[in-house]
């Protein structure tokens, strides 16, 4: 009977620190509203759902993508959604090991651009004439320059687009989730197409402070399974497609 019992308590209250990520509106957006406040807010909220007993505390804050890791390097936020694993950013936390979504690296250009770049070699050699634009405090920039990509960093997806279609530029080269939503909001689909290839497809994860006790992540990974094993994480990836 105290088995039956046991089974049948509430699930013990855990509350954990994280913050919203700034200018990442996919992330997390503040003038998205109910419907779509942003894609890791949406699984935030679903694991805090499939647990009754987690929370988050933090929300209140927006802080820029380097801020992010130096609190999470630093154990002054226990977990974050979402971010690209590398392997300098595993030296200093964790990861869970549930993919939360998956990027994909493309390019867009003008649609009157007859080229396709279907390498990273032919985008070395587009580039020699006008460097590659792409997001800066990425990890996006070091991929290329390492494959000889000339590559000039901008503040925003809205800069690149401005960019691409004055000519100052002839590619952008980043994550698929992103690119897809700004040209829509630019409204700009008619001056311009995506790539045909697919340069890399990488997953997001759920980040978490380097000490944080295996207990908690093994309940974060347990909703996190949840939520894979019945759609919901495919669901909100497509809603923001």
């Amino acid at each position: 009977m105290s088995a039956l019992l046991s089974l049948a308590a509430p699930a013990q209250e855990l509350t954990l620190r994280t913050v919203q990520q700034a200018s990442s509106t996919v992330k997390y957006d503040p003038d998205g509203g109910p419907l779509k406040p942003g894609l890791c807010l949406e699984i935030l909220h679903a694991v805090e759902r499939q647990d009754a007993g987690l929370h988050f505390t933090g929300l209140d804050q927006q802080v820029p993508l380097k801020r992010v890791e130096r609190l999470l390097a630093d154990g002054l936020i226990d977990a974050f959604f979402c971010l690209l694993k590398s392997p300098e950013r595993e030296k200093q936390w964790r990861y869970a090991p549930v993919a939360l979504y998956i990027v994909r690296h493309v390019v867009v250009q003008r649609a009157d651009d007859p080229r396709n770049p279907d390498s990273l070699a032919q985008l070395a050699a587009l580039s020699r004439r006008k460097p590659v634009l792409v997001m800066r405090g990425t990890a996006l920039a070091r991929r290329l320059v390492a494959a000889n990509v000339a590559v000039a960093e901008v503040s925003s997806e809205r800069e690149a687009l401005q960019m691409l279609v004055m000519g100052r530029a002839d590619a952008i080269y980043g994550q698929d989730i992103n690119l897809q939503r700004h040209v829509a909001q630019s409204k700009l689909g008619d001056k311009l197409r995506f790539g045909r290839t697919v340069f890399q497809e990488e997953p997001q994860f759920l980040a978490l402070r380097a000490d944080l006790p295996a207990a908690h992540e093994e309940r974060l990974t347990q909703a996190l399974r949840k939520l894979e094993k019945d759609g919901t994480l495919r669901q909100l990836a497509d809603k923001y497609r």
